[in-house]
């Protein structure tokens, strides 16, 4: 399956979504690695086998192995970063802000891809996660290393057009 398949399965209440779908992969302000590992990255956090393996599938010949390991990784690592550290800047105690987190994130180090390329993927699943911390955290990477709020805005709008279309679906069973 791929996202022409996914929008086919888009019920009549999310034409919006079939059509927002139909626009991300003519997107040119990013390179076609960070198009097809926002898409493989959000679509793992989804959780919706449907709109995963949509995904996967559309990306599988426009990743290289490395890239779609690294997009896999973004997804994993953030679902364990966005929890813990959405839990310490969420709690009244700021105390544990100040207890070593003690989660191995080594794959962060060497993700086998471009620094800049792994941080919008982990940007974009930090969005989905509801993760202020993490989101300020890979924003800020980001505008520093001369990603324009335009490339941040487009990958924030990925992760919410793969996760709508993982709602509709959900909503249509």
């Amino acid at each position: 399956m791929t996202i022409d398949a996914l929008k086919s399965q888009m019920p009549d209440f999310a034409k919006d979504v079939k059509l927002n779908l139909s626009n991300i992969s003519g997107e040119e302000a990013l390179s076609e690695q960070q198009k097809y590992g926002l898409m493989v990255a959000c679509a793992i956090a989804t959780r919706n086998k449907t709109v995963k393996d949509a995904f996967l599938a559309e990306a599988a010949d426009k990743l290289s192995a490395e890239a779609l390991t690294a997009a896999k990784g973004a997804a994993t690592l953030m679902g364990m970063n966005n929890i813990y550290y959405r839990f310490v800047h969420m709690a009244s105690n700021k105390e544990y802000g100040t207890i070593p987190a003690k989660l191995r994130m080594n794959f962060i180090a060497r993700p086998g891809v471009d620094k800049i390329d792994f941080e919008l993927w982990s940007l974009a699943v930090s969005a989905m996660n509801g993760c202020g911390m993490c989101i300020d955290s890979h924003e800020n990477t980001l505008r520093q290393h001369g990603v324009t709020a335009e490339q941040v805005q487009i990958s924030i709008r990925f992760a919410a057009i793969i996760q709508s279309a993982a709602i509709a679906l959900e909503a249509a069973e």
